[in-house]
């Protein structure tokens, strides 16, 4: 599996968005994506308490450590690399993270509209 472009949704090269913890479909550190990536894991999203509690109620546990995926559980300030459509669920429900928009894949432009995005933007990217 070959990463689709590594574009960004401002239409720039595509940041890193986190290595600790190292987050992305292809735990490269980068919000890529492909064909394969199902959950279109491409928006690279600050952890918050409030959207880690609302993740858990709605399914998806990012808190709770997996070790035996490797995986020591998301805490607020964590960057991470989510899918496009639970974000989009968040922000409808009040509750969206923050957004760091050089280091969101453009794919994400197919769920989120850029207004969406802009407006939870983590800074003036």
């Amino acid at each position: 599996m070959q990463p689709d472009d590594s574009i960004n949704v401002l239409g720039g090269k595509l940041s890193a968005c986190s290595t600790d913890p190292m987050t992305g479909f292809f735990r490269d550190g980068h919000c890529n994506t492909c064909s394969a990536d199902q959950g279109v894991h491409t928006v690279c999203a600050v952890m918050t308490k409030e959207f880690l509690a609302y993740s858990k109620y709605v399914g998806n546990d990012l808190s709770t450590p997996r070790p035996e995926f490797n995986f020591s559980g998301l805490k607020p300030g964590d960057h991470w690399c989510l899918c496009a459509g639970r974000f989009l669920q968040a922000h409808d429900e009040g509750c969206a993270p923050l957004v760091n928009l050089t280091a969101t894949h453009q794919r994400t432009l197919d769920i989120v509209p850029l207004d969406v995005l802009q407006a939870n933007a983590l800074h003036a990217n």
